[in-house]
């Protein structure tokens, strides 16, 4: 190792980045700047810039020229994994939100380099964990199955599996013994760590129950905080004290909010599972409620060793979760049947209503007129994430529109790669002259207000939306939905059975698409059923949130005796 080579080692390890960078770029010329050297560049690059638009960017270029100027694959594959990671960066920090600035051609570029190399780069976890990455990004949930099935075969990891079992909710593949098995299999892969005894509720004589809540989604505008919001804000302190368990950096308005509703909060994000474990052991918490399941940044691996004697699933994840010591799962019987209860791995607690309770919006509610009347045409709807809207969505929409002649579907999204994934799919039905893509809108009132445009709203299958349609009926736009085989695809069914709108509940596509053009079709029926959510929607079990803790709390009690 030369001496010149020694020194930038000992500069990297004295985070000496800058002068790393002056060195490189002042000193050694570009045809002199070894595949090995830009790529130490590129990481200097994003540390010294601390993941600035402009230093990932300028990162991006530099690890582009080292991985195509590498002939060794071997050490390509750090420097096209760095080059991959490099534009994930930048779409996670949305700097890429107007999509007049994305190239999309970024997307091809990985695709095209990893589909030349695909011998050597296919069995290699570290470029296969990046390309799903990308395909995620790129909302192809095909490939993102396709590549994390074969990254649980060549590196198995309970990370792996859980995203596994997680995107299959978006697809037919799987029916719900396949979820339970894949779901079991996840359990015996979580990390077991030898901890004293809990210790068990009837040794501990309290006044009040210790309830907690873990997520990494408690903060503003999250989904799970509205719904949450419904019980912190109704719920007897006489006889609760409230915990939350916070699994993100984030202390914003609502986490402050939260702060004054509760007993605790506790931030455990950057504490270790056994560290986790043992502080909120120490809370003596009687009944934990897990509000992530697979979904992002879970702590499964802390409920798997035991937080308190009772613990359950609710509302952020619509599945089983395969985990033994998990007790519980809250649903109601529109989701999850008498006879089925033997396809999810937790023990059933029905509310009996609805199984999730939203706690509204700070906007002005007001009836306003059909766009249908102001239009002359149909508009149809949908709001729900991207990677909902599969391939059979795409068809049976599409259907509709022929339909339909001059009807019009509005969907919204900030990333122009969904876009363009969509745009061509529809194409190919011949219908993309009837979709239109609504710009990013900065404020969450100018995304209910998008609303506005809509006369009809279209559920996605087999994963239903389940804000998405709250947000849809409180501003007075029905949802036609279709009924499925779970409890992730039967979200829909529970939200319009309890509005008493289950005749917009179809059982297959062939339904979807008739109750959505005989619906279209009858003005008077959409009018009818407008002014009905204007009027009666608050006092139904979709947002009468002080009846649903009443019910929520009371089930608990039943299980904690």
């Amino acid at each position: 190792m030369s001496k010149e080579s020694v020194n930038f080692l000992e500069l990297f390890k004295d985070k000496k980045y800058s002068k790393i960078i002056t060195i490189i770029e002042g000193n050694i010329s570009e045809d002199q700047r070894t595949p090995g050297l830009l790529n130490l560049l590129g990481i200097c690059k994003l540390m010294e810039g601390n993941n600035s638009k402009e230093s990932v960017i300028s990162a991006i270029d530099i690890f582009r020229t080292s991985y195509l100027k590498e002939k060794d694959k071997k050490n390509a594959i750090h420097q096209f994994k760095n080059f991959i990671n490099a534009v994930i960066i930048l779409f996670d920090k949305e700097f890429y939100k107007n999509e007049t600035e994305i190239d999309n051609k970024i997307f091809n570029e990985i695709f095209t380099y990893f589909n030349e190399n695909k011998d050597f780069f296919e069995n290699n976890s570290e470029i296969i964990s990046s390309i799903i990455k990308v395909y995620r990004r790129n909302n192809d949930v095909l490939n993102v199955i396709k590549y994390l099935k074969k990254l649980t075969k060549i590196s198995p990891n309970s990370d792996a599996v859980a995203s596994l079992i997680y995107f299959n909710n978006y697809l037919y593949d799987w029916d719900q013994s396949k979820y339970l098995e894949y779901s079991k299999t996840l359990n015996e892969m979580l990390p077991s760590y030898k901890l004293e005894n809990l210790v068990k509720i009837d040794e501990i004589k309290k006044d009040k129950i210790n309830i907690g809540f873990i997520s990494s989604d408690l903060k503003a505008k999250h989904s799970v905080t509205y719904f949450l919001r419904s019980l912190l804000t109704t719920y007897d302190r006489s006889k609760y004290n409230i915990h939350l368990y916070h699994n993100h950096s984030t202390n914003d308005e609502t986490t402050k909010e939260f702060e004054i509703l509760v007993n605790k909060v506790s931030y455990i994000q950057k504490l270790s599972d056994v560290e986790a474990i043992n502080l909120i052991r120490k809370d003596e918490i009687d009944i934990i409620i897990d509000l992530n399941g697979f979904s992002s940044n879970h702590r499964l691996a802390l409920l798997k060793n035991r937080l308190a004697p009772i613990q359950i699933s609710w509302c952020g994840y619509t599945n089983t979760t395969g985990i033994k010591e998990m007790d519980y799962l809250i649903v109601d019987e529109n989701l999850v049947s008498q006879n089925e209860k033997n396809l999810y791995s937790e023990k059933i607690i029905y509310l009996q209503n609805i199984w999730n309770c939203h706690s509204g919006y700070n906007t002005e509610r007001y009836k306003k007129e059909l766009p249908l009347k102001k239009n002359n045409y149909i508009t149809f709807g949908s709001f729900n994430n991207f990677r909902k809207i599969n391939d059979d969505v795409i068809k049976t929409w599409s259907f509709i529109l022929k339909k339909l002649k001059n009807s019009r579907l509005v969907l919204k999204t900030s990333v122009a790669a969904y876009k363009l994934n969509l745009q061509n799919k529809f194409n190919d039905y011949g219908v993309l002259d009837s979709v239109k893509f609504l710009p990013f809108r900065s404020s969450f009132e100018q995304h209910l207000d998008a609303y506005s445009e809509i006369d009809i709203s279209l559920d996605t299958f087999p994963w239903n939306g389940v804000t998405t349609s709250f947000e849809s009926v409180w501003m007075g736009v029905p949802v036609i939905t279709m009924r499925g085989f779970n409890y992730n695809s039967r979200c829909g069914e529970s939200i319009n059975k309890n509005l008493k709108l289950e005749n917009l509940i179809s059982e297959n596509q062939e339904d979807y698409v008739e109750k959505t053009v005989n619906l279209a079709n009858n003005i008077e029926k959409l009018e009818e059923i407008r002014n009905y959510l204007y009027e009666k929607l608050l006092v139904t079990p979709l947002f009468n949130k002080n009846e649903f803790s009443k019910q929520f709390f009371a089930s608990l009690e039943k299980i904690y005796k």
